[in-house]
């Protein structure tokens, strides 16, 4: 995913516009910006073509909170998280080589979009989410076998969005929805 700091001239993408939205949104629930101001910004980042006009859109609004972002790294070995555990705005998962299997099923996801970003040499990748989530593989790059994904064809309304990028380098991701 790119940054809203980058050259102000650069065209913007559907993530970097979702992002933008995101934002406004989570600014109005907590009471930093009026209605009217988020309808105003709203209409300003959905006619937005560069990151400048994203910029402006967001001037006002306070950087975003500092732990929304979590790096889970290892040079070799396995990566894992299953059960409880709480995942954030962005998370950025490393791995040289290795396995890296990420529960999302029974994870406690306080963010209507989540964003996962993988940078993996070497190894598989599986990722279990949620029965109701909506999930976009459209920014991963494969170096060897295809992502395998097949989505659902009723995602609930009320599930979040997964949106995962990066690279698998000699890999193969796999996403998959939780049965319950």
């Amino acid at each position: 995913m790119t940054s809203l700091s980058e050259d102000p001239s650069r065209l913007i993408g559907e993530p970097d516009r979702d992002t933008a939205v995101q934002r406004l949104r989570e600014a109005y629930a907590e009471g930093l910006i009026s209605h009217d101001v988020l309808d105003e910004r709203l209409d300003q980042v959905l006619a937005a073509t560069t990151h400048g006009d994203l910029a402006f859109a967001l001037d006002s609004l306070p950087a975003e909170k500092a732990g929304t972002t979590s790096t889970l790294a290892a040079a070799g070995g396995r990566i894992r998280r299953r059960g409880a555990w709480r995942v954030p705005r962005f998370l950025k998962v490393a791995s040289a080589f290795g396995r890296v299997r990420l529960d999302l099923s029974r994870a406690v996801i306080e963010h209507p979009v989540v964003d996962i970003e993988l940078h993996i040499g070497t190894g598989k990748v599986k990722i279990t989410v949620p029965r109701d989530a909506v999930v976009d593989v459209e920014g991963v790059r494969t170096g060897w076998k295809p992502t395998r994904y097949k989505p659902r064809e009723h995602s609930g309304p009320d599930g979040p969005t997964i949106r995962i990028s990066g690279v698998v380098g000699f890999g193969r991701l796999t996403v998959r929805h939780a049965w319950r």
